[in-house]
């Protein structure tokens, strides 16, 4: 359960994380190197998403997550990777599914931060999620108070509709999008936050000009909330399909110029000026 040494090294996917790993090393495109990744869900994939580009394969283990054992398996790897030539540019909680849903998130997220202070002091601490924790009041007040304060989490928050007949195609979730958007806007206004967004073709079909238009001013507007500097949208990752995933074909890579579009029309709708001044959100592009 501790990161074998066969994996000390950026490797090029997650499959690691489903033989039961708690901690593993991934190189990660968004980060722009090795990241160690914390899986919440070592023993099967729980999420509140159903996305078709999801690349983790159905699995089922005997393992049971352990805040201890991750506590050992984290240290250990901050430990092994310490002196190498490829530094761990973050510890992020990623794994088989939608971390915040785990009753184990809170104790861990505690548990990494106690070790990332001493062990690595000054690497950053890093959640993927999808958004839906924030419709539980205890969850969002763990992560405003984890990415507001001291711990510094940087939240990578999911968007990748503007729509709700996009992300009906794209999350597949019974969560309704008016909820999820709701609280993502009251989470960016008081906390920074990154958006990513994932673009692929689904069922053949890629994402139409009017799912584009909407989310460029969904985005827009959310890069309108907050003071911009301590709060609001720090950045915009657009990315695209990169893995094989178990539903394939059904969603499938779209060309990079598509993504490069998207981007730059983006930023031409966040340079308008905006009162009160604040600083720019960077867009980039990961495919």
């Amino acid at each position: 359960m501790i990161v074998d040494e066969g994996l000390i090294g950026p490797v090029e996917d997650h499959r690691g994380r489903e033989g039961g790993l708690l901690v593993y090393p991934v190189y990660s495109r968004r980060s722009g190197g090795l990241s160690l990744g914390i899986n919440l869900f070592p023993d099967r994939k729980l999420c509140s998403f159903d996305c078709p580009y999801c690349e983790v394969f159905p699995f089922e283990t005997g393992f049971r997550f352990s805040p201890e054992f991750m506590g050992k398996a984290l240290t250990a790897a901050l430990h092994r990777f310490r002196n190498r030539e490829v530094p761990v540019r973050d510890i992020c909680f990623s794994g088989n599914g939608e971390p915040t849903i785990s009753p184990h998130f809170a104790e861990a997220l505690e548990i990494a931060v106690k070790i990332r202070d001493t062990a690595a002091p000054g690497t950053a601490l890093v959640l993927i999620t999808n958004g839906t924790g924030l419709l539980n009041d205890r969850i969002f007040e763990l992560l405003h108070r984890a990415a507001a304060g001291p711990p510094g989490l940087c939240v990578w928050l999911k968007l990748d509709a503007g729509t709700e007949d996009w992300y009906a195609r794209m999350n597949r979730s019974s969560v309704p999008f008016t909820a999820l958007i709701k609280g993502i806007r009251e989470f960016v206004d008081m906390a920074p936050a990154t958006i990513q967004t994932m673009l692929c073709a689904v069922g053949g079909r890629e994402p139409p000009p009017e799912e584009a238009l909407a989310w460029e001013r969904l985005v827009t507007e959310l890069a309108r909330l907050g003071d911009g500097r301590k709060t609001g949208v720090r950045r915009v990752q657009i990315y695209g399909k990169a893995r094989p995933a178990p539903e394939d074909p059904l969603a499938r890579p779209l060309p990079p110029s598509h993504a490069e579009a998207r981007a730059a029309s983006l930023r031409s709708a966040l340079a308008v000026p905006s009162l009160p001044p604040r600083d720019s959100v960077p867009v980039e592009v990961f495919m």
